[in-house]
């Protein structure tokens, strides 16, 4: 299994941005497709962003298209995701994870890294 930590969240006001980081462990980072997922208080844990193993296709949900932007760096076993022009409404917990998980069921998850966007 792929171990993970998130970093790089923090408090930012609307229009900000912040990058977070996903520091990935295990043989297998590389050859996975890697995914963000976030949950907000009483929400659920949903699907942010994916980009499959050689980094040459991504996928974004509707809300954060054309403002976050997904990359990963195989060789040092990290994936990021780029945040600009955050909303309110992206305020959440954010985590990394393979993709294609059954989010209700999976039970690898990382601490998360927290992510505040108030004025």
């Amino acid at each position: 299994q792929v171990q993970v930590e998130e970093s790089g969240g923090g408090s930012v006001q609307p229009g900000g941005s912040l990058r977070l980081s996903c520091k990935a462990s295990g043989d297998t980072f590389g050859v996975r497709p890697m995914a963000w997922y976030r949950q907000a208080p009483g929400k659920d844990r949903e699907v942010v962003a994916v980009i499959n193993w050689n980094s040459r296709a991504t996928w974004y949900n509707d809300s954060v298209k054309g403002r976050f932007t997904i990359s990963r760096d195989n060789a040092k076993n990290t994936m990021y995701l780029e945040m600009n022009n955050l909303k309110p409404e992206d305020a959440a917990a954010y985590y990394c994870a393979p993709d294609g998980i059954t989010i209700g069921k999976y039970n690898n998850w990382g601490p998360g890294t927290q992510v505040t966007v108030s004025s």
